[in-house]
């Protein structure tokens, strides 16, 4: 099985590092406008091969998307990253032409592929991809809510001061500083509500962090993170190639769900060999559904900025 991404940057780097690691697919291409550059990322992974036990083949390129043909997957990461101060917002104008053209050129030599989109602001640009290639809604996933739910079972996770595995929690909405919804009602501890163990307003905090987790990690690195989202890819990735049908809170393209029509928004998706195969249905109580609806409403606008892209 073949992964492609799109993007040799610090996560694109670090999803493919994962992947291989894990063995996830058996071949790994890493892509990249800079000269020489994702060739010195593969080059590098390759080299911890002996020491860390894998067998993926890994290799680079300069631009040459011929080296992509045949992906079963190809993960966008391109564009530029979140500076200090700045929103994923802010990075629409920049990047929606980055990444129509990376996925007009990938699916040249993988016509059957699924695009995973990871370029900010990254429910706007899963949407572009969507409109920008017409492929069907089940092969273009944003995964944007895999990581916004890692964080909140993080989170959570400190304030209980118990294993993040061991907590089941999940982030709907846009991937977004204002706009993520973290379900602290549904997070539970070995299947015992969280709200067993932690207080109103702990849960509140938790939830706040949660929100700003990108932006806390922009402003101490002073560039966007690198390790949580690729590994968080590499999940994602993990569930596709391998028809895992895990759970998964991904940007996809709804029609009706939640009250929602013609966007692309972090709801809980099962994710197998075809992509999104099924988008459920969970039971949101009245503030939760006012909380998406607000939160739908906000990427809504943002898509707005697409309409010169997209004619």
């Amino acid at each position: 099985m073949k992964v492609t991404i799109v993007g040799a940057g610090n996560v694109g780097a670090t999803c493919a590092d994962v992947i291989s690691y894990r063995g996830i697919a058996s071949e790994v291409v890493l892509l990249d406008i800079k000269e020489g550059f994702a060739e010195g990322k593969a080059l590098d992974i390759t080299q911890c091969a002996t020491n860390t036990g894998f067998n993926t083949k890994v290799s680079g390129v300069t631009n040459d998307y011929s080296k992509t043909a045949g992906s079963d997957v190809v993960v966008i990461t391109s564009g530029i990253p979140r500076k200090p101060g700045m929103t994923r917002e802010e990075l629409i104008g920049i990047n929606a032409g980055i990444v129509k053209t990376v996925a007009e050129n990938v699916l040249k030599y993988s016509p059957n592929t699924i695009i995973v989109v990871v370029s900010n602001p990254m429910d706007t640009m899963t949407y572009l991809a969507l409109k920008a290639t017409g492929l069907p809604k089940n092969r273009i996933i944003g995964m944007g809510g895999a990581l916004d739910s890692s964080r909140f079972r993080t989170y959570l996770s400190l304030a209980l001061d118990k294993p993040a595995n061991d907590i089941s929690a999940m982030v709907i909405g846009g991937h977004g500083d204002t706009t993520m919804i973290p379900l602290t009602r549904l997070a539970s501890y070995n299947g015992i509500p969280v709200s067993e163990f932690l207080s109103e307003e702990v849960l509140q905090k938790v939830a706040a962090d949660t929100m700003v987790g990108g932006a806390t990690l922009t402003g101490l690195l002073g560039t966007s993170a690198w390790y949580a989202p690729g590994a968080s890819v590499a999940y994602l990735v993990d569930s596709i190639l391998n028809d895992q049908k895990k759970m998964i809170a991904c940007s996809v393209f709804v029609e009706g769900e939640y009250g929602q029509n013609d966007i692309c928004i972090g709801v809980p998706c099962i994710i197998g060999k075809n992509g999104v195969e099924e988008i459920l249905d969970i039971n949101l109580n009245d503030h939760e559904k006012a909380l998406f609806a607000k939160s739908a409403d906000a990427v809504r606008s943002m898509n707005d900025a697409l309409k010169t892209i997209l004619v």
